[in-house]
């Protein structure tokens, strides 16, 4: 049975709680002096709420919180992507050193808040940080599932304040497309970069697409996969995969580059020289810079090709639910989110068409 008994010094007492652990060792803490009997109370009262749940890990054996976050890196490295992980384990590497050298338990809600109020000190982006609260909440979970502590407290700490100002989206415009693609002199990346403005498709799916991904009768692309950072991947989501509608001009011309290509091993469609994956880094240095460069377009990301799909698919006025599903979005809340500013603000074709519906 737990309790506390009062120990007599040669100046004054202290508070020492007795108790058997849940797996029948009697333990003995001893509590600072001066402790007040109510606080002594208190910090017994969680003793048995440990004891309850089978809980409590003598202080001795109570892990740091490096030791922890290795533990939940080796428990996740089979269960995500690899460049997830990579990430994670960077994060760990890199942000949390004020945290490494302290008991799991002894992190509390202000550490965290402070943690995150040093990282606004030195202007560190808002994305950034919340991406390594990410890692830290998941390392804190982990905690609690092993019974390290008994509550997340990366869960109620403030969250960084947002600064409202959202990174400018790059697109080209029709003239640039055609003036940047008319720079490009290799007939396998010209039908590539094509094809990402036509389609959205990610740079990734486009590398790991292959041959029998191409439906010819519906004029469509199946989207199954991603060839990132030197590995095959199943698509990022369930809505990533997804049947992308292409025009004939762009069938015709995956058609034509069928019958001129080699065939490879792996079947791909936009394979390099020695028929396996292409690298991004590699078409980007060699085909994708220099030929914006040469048409005297400002560079660009690879990736700001889909923002192109996306903003000119808006200005033609299409659905935004279509373009949500066309992109692989999870929902068409986040196609709003990135693409909300592109949209119309004045409409009055919409408003007349409107006003005669209900009145003639």
């Amino acid at each position: 049975m737990a309790r506390i008994a009062k120990r007599s010094l040669k100046n004054g007492f202290i508070y020492v709680m007795d108790f058997f652990d849940q797996d029948g060792k009697r333990q003995r803490i001893q509590l600072p002096k001066g402790t007040l009997k109510k606080d002594a109370d208190k910090a017994l009262d969680e003793i048995k709420s440990k004891l309850r749940t089978g809980a409590y890990i003598p202080a001795k054996e109570m892990p740091l919180f490096s030791e922890v976050a290795q533990r939940w890196l080796a428990h996740k490295k089979t269960k995500i992507r690899a460049t997830t992980w990579a990430m994670y384990e960077g994060h760990t590497r890199n942000h949390f050193s004020e945290l490494n050298g302290m008991k799991i338990d002894r992190i509390t809600i202000a550490t965290i808040e402070t943690w995150i109020a040093e990282r606004e000190r030195v202007s560190m982006n808002v994305v950034t940080i919340r991406k390594m609260l990410v890692c830290l909440n998941q390392i804190m979970q982990y905690a609690v599932r092993h019974r390290y502590i008994t509550i997340n407290p990366v869960r109620d700490a403030e969250r960084p304040r947002s600064t409202g100002h959202k990174k400018a989206i790059r697109i080209l415009s029709p003239g640039q497309i055609q003036a940047f693609l008319g720079c490009v002199t290799n007939r396998k990346y010209k039908l590539l970069f094509k094809l990402a403005v036509l389609s959205g498709m990610r740079q990734g799916e486009i590398l790991g697409l292959q041959w029998n991904d191409i439906d010819y009768t519906n004029s469509q692309i199946r989207v199954r996969r991603s060839f990132n950072h030197g590995a095959l991947y199943d698509t990022k989501t369930a809505k990533s995969r997804r049947n992308i509608d292409i025009g004939c001009d762009m069938m015709k011309g995956l058609k034509k580059w069928k019958l001129r290509s080699a065939p490879n091993e792996l079947d791909l469609v936009f394979p390099n020289d020695a028929g396996k994956h292409n690298h991004h880094s590699n078409m980007v240095r060699r085909h994708f810079k220099p030929a914006l460069k040469k048409a005297g377009v400002d560079e660009i990301r690879f990736h700001d090709l889909r923002h192109t799909y996306a903003s000119l698919k808006i200005d033609q006025g299409e659905n935004i639910v279509y373009i949500s599903e066309q992109l692989g979005h999870a929902t068409p809340t986040i196609t709003l989110n990135v693409y909300s500013h592109l949209l119309n603000k004045v409409n009055t074709e919409s408003a007349n068409k409107f006003e005669k519906a209900l009145f003639g």
